[in-house]
């Protein structure tokens, strides 16, 4: 796996201070792709500052108005979150992560995370993610600056990446892996076909979508299976009587 197919998405920064040390973080540790969801002020004389050198990664930072459009192309996806769930969500530390990212291809597209300084990531951002990384902190203070856990993760993914050693874990054998933006247009087929088969009650739908994209999040779909499972989910609707989803 390459550093330069990795990036940093950082969702809804409200401090243009935290880009800047994050994208210095980052070239500390040979990443280069930075994406942007929203941030409150960008670009920022402060971020440049804080930034020390790392201009370059700011100027090419890539800037969307959603997380979906972020992670475009990308096979796999980390979101960092210091808060534990409801729902238990796979869940790695970040040595485990880069573990992951060092055994996939060199050609995919890896994605990590990182949520408000306030809030982190909601449960909605969460189930854009395969895996939800934690890093582990004194329990009595367990506050972590986002550019410091930015260089945490980016550090275990140097060492995974540039090690000679085996990963332990080979590459998929497989088919390609389906992409986010391949999986988001998954999911809303998947819940419009369980709407329209009765299993999905849209007006009391309690958790079960977010039960499902764990499901197949874990699964690691492949982009042959995904249109296996679409091909099934239209011959539903069919049968149901309404029309497949495109």
């Amino acid at each position: 796996m390459k550093l330069s197919n990795i990036r940093v998405v950082l969702v809804e920064t409200t401090h243009p201070g935290n880009i800047g040390a994050a994208a210095r973080a980052m070239k500390n540790m040979g990443l280069e792709k930075l994406y942007l969801v929203a941030p409150r002020r960008f670009p920022h004389a402060e971020a440049s500052a804080r930034a020390s050198g790392a201009d370059d990664l700011l100027s090419a930072a890539v800037v969307c108005e959603t997380l979906e459009a972020s992670l475009s192309g990308c096979m796999l996806v980390f979101g960092a979150s210091a808060r534990l769930r409801t729902i238990a969500w796979p869940q790695l530390d970040p040595r485990q992560c880069a573990q992951l990212v060092s055994a996939m291809d060199g050609a995919a597209e890896v994605a990590l995370v990182f949520g408000r300084e306030h809030a982190g990531l909601t449960n909605e951002e969460l189930e854009q993610c395969h895996y939800l990384v934690h890093i582990p902190t004194n329990p009595e203070f367990c506050s972590l600056n986002l550019a410091a856990a930015v260089q945490v993760m980016a550090y275990e993914a140097r060492v995974a990446c540039c090690s000679d050693a085996p990963s332990g874990r080979s590459n998929f054998p497989g088919g390609q892996l389906a992409t986010a933006d391949e999986l988001a247009g998954f999911y809303c087929h998947l819940e419009q076909a369980i709407i329209d088969i009765g299993f999905l009650d849209p007006d009391n739908p309690r958790l079960l979508m977010r039960r499902l994209r764990r499901l197949f999040n874990r699964s690691r779909l492949e982009k042959m299976e995904l249109n296996i499972l679409r091909g099934i989910l239209a011959a539903a609707q069919r049968k149901a009587g309404r029309s497949g989803s495109s």
